[in-house]
């Protein structure tokens, strides 16, 4: 029998300011969930990054089962409806939750990484899970492993063009790159080992509905070991910074920082953004764990560097590169308050 993990979350509502979620809710949305395991549920987790609220959940339903979709969404309009109580900040104002799944048949030992990211956009994930399943110099197995050498197949959505397409590497890294690179249109949605078993799943933004719906709280599941990069190596692209659309609005540049669960806390500038990662074994259902990945002084360097990043970018203020270029934020309000600056411009000459 096939396990399935499911998780599904958003911003329900934060203190103070979008600093972090408050226990009231992780302690609501763990006490819903609890009553489902052994019903509809094999096991379950709240976790949480920064003001995001994540619920995970194991079962034997599949991918898109409604019935699993439709508890996570209620568990989190109830901690919606605590947080609106309390005057929690943007209580009921998050974004709309997008489900992040894998259906697998668990192996001899089964080790599940959840990252998870806030003051994200869509595609933060894509230069991490390239160079997990597709740079050797991050992931030595992918030459040295015979079980990894034949690559991995990526699987991209285009959020303009409402369309996606399947990516098969080392033979088309480079096409690959040339569209993931852009992350505010294109975005890695799922790998797949070249025999099909799924190897990572993440947000994409887009819940097959015929809508895209932005959001700032990113998830990525991986599956690591026995044909699939190590712990080590799914970890290891997190120890260069690098910059994502996020911050202090969803309309500026700001570096990832890999925190620990108590860090992942958003304050400075409502930044940098934070990355958390949750280490399972899943064991016929259970969830065994989790372990805080980022909870190691291996990665105080580069948080020192992302915070030494932050900085500069931050005093650029309104000018890039810390803002985003202006097509990508034409639908933020920064841009549609007031007066729509392209309503007073002439023609030159």
């Amino acid at each position: 029998m096939k396990t399935t993990v499911s998780v599904l979350g958003a911003g329900v509502g934060s203190y103070p300011g979008l600093s972090r979620a408050h226990p009231r809710l992780l302690e609501e949305a763990s006490k819903r969930l609890r009553e489902q395991e052994g019903g509809l549920l094999a096991d379950s987790f709240v976790a949480r990054c920064a003001d995001g609220l994540e619920l995970v959940m194991t079962h034997t339903r599949g991918v898109g089962d409604e019935e699993i979709l439709d508890l996570g969404r209620d568990v989190l309009q109830s901690c919606v409806g605590i947080a609106a109580g309390m005057r929690l900040h943007t209580a009921g104002r998050g974004s709309i939750p997008v489900p992040v799944e894998m259906e697998f048949e668990e192996r001899g030992s089964e080790p599940v990484l959840l990252f998870m990211a806030a003051g994200a956009r869509e595609g933060a994930g894509n230069l991490h899970l390239f160079r997990t399943f597709a740079d050797p110099f991050t992931t030595p197995g992918l030459v040295d492993n015979l079980s990894m050498r034949d690559g991995f197949v990526f699987e991209v959505h285009d959020l303009a063009g409402r369309r996606k397409a399947l990516f098969r590497t080392p033979e088309e890294s480079y096409a690959l790159l040339a569209c993931i690179g852009e992350p505010a249109r294109y975005v890695v949605a799922r790998v797949y080992s070249k025999d099909g078993a799924i190897a990572a799943a993440a947000s994409s933004g887009w819940p097959g509905r015929g809508e895209h719906l932005g959001s700032t709280y990113q998830v990525t599941l991986v599956r690591a070991e026995s044909g699939f990069p190590t712990v080590g190596e799914c970890l290891a692209p997190f120890m260069t910074p690098f910059l994502v659309a996020g911050g202090l609005t969803t309309t500026t540049y700001a570096p990832l920082m890999p925190v620990a669960v108590c860090d992942a806390n958003r304050t400075l500038g409502d930044g940098p953004p934070r990355a958390t990662c949750l280490g399972f074994q899943v064991c016929t259902g259970r969830l065994i764990g989790p372990a805080d990945m980022f909870d190691d002084p291996a990665f105080d360097p580069v948080r020192r560097r992302c915070l030494e990043l932050g900085e500069m970018l931050f005093g650029h203020g309104p000018f890039e590169p810390h803002h985003s270029r202006a097509r990508e934020a034409e639908t933020t309000t920064r841009l549609v308050a007031g007066p729509r600056p392209q309503d007073r411009w002439e023609p030159l000459g």
